[in-house]
């Protein structure tokens, strides 16, 4: 049973391996799930709410469509941009773990933003992910934060969920931003508009959140 298994397994890694490419029809962002209990289905329109912006903004054909995936489901290589969230405990199962390595590796992009407590957990499945590649804080100079809007100054803070400045990490999969993380900072509470965000608070989330996925399309 072991050996047929393993058989199993390595037929799907390998027919699995192609380049993540994008569906007929619009960018789309997909909402990851994930184990462990923590919340990753929580504001559920921030990403439908950023696509309808950032249609406006630049002018790029988006699909509105809700898309939620786990990282084993099979459509996943036909989304190229990733975006996980939520409060408390992340945990991907072994075979989501080979995916979402093989996702990113091909061409994927994740976007995660902590949206308070699900910090600790991250970093322990991005440690499974990529065990050679960690997460590293990324200087106010990096390309993401003025490929479209001006943030050179570093990421906005758009909610005080804890002391302390805002922070943004990556990982580097072969000289490629494969995976940027926002700490202390919830950029995309800013998205919606029913947790009492000042307008300027949120224009300063949309303008990232813009500058995030024009980004992601733009640095293959």
């Amino acid at each position: 049973m072991r050996v047929t298994s393993v058989v199993i397994t390595a037929l799907w890694l390998l027919l699995a391996a192609w380049p993540v490419t994008a569906r007929a029809g619009g960018i789309d962002i997909v909402r990851l799930k994930y184990g462990g209990g923590g919340d990753w289905y929580n504001d559920p329109d921030e990403e439908t709410n950023l696509l309808t912006e950032f249609a406006a903004r630049t002018g790029t054909a988006v699909s509105a469509v809700k898309v939620s995936l786990a990282a084993g489901d099979d459509e996943l290589f036909s989304h190229p941009f990733l975006f996980l969230t939520g409060h408390g405990e992340i945990r991907f199962t072994a075979r989501e773990v080979a995916r979402l390595r093989l996702f990113l590796q091909q061409g994927g992009f994740l976007y995660a933003d902590d949206d308070f407590g699900m910090d600790a957990s991250f970093r322990r499945e991005m440690r499974r992910v990529f065990p050679d590649a960690p997460l590293t804080e990324l200087p106010p100079d990096h390309p993401i934060f003025t490929c479209y809007y001006d943030f050179s100054k570093g990421m906005p803070k758009i909610h005080e969920h804890q002391p302390g400045g805002p922070q943004a990490f990556g990982i580097y999969w072969q000289n490629r931003l494969a995976v940027f993380y926002t700490f202390n900072t919830n950029i995309s509470d800013g998205w919606m508009d029913v947790h009492n965000d000042p307008a300027e608070k949120r224009e300063q989330a949309f303008k990232m959140g813009v500058n995030i996925l024009w980004y992601a399309l733009t640095h293959p």
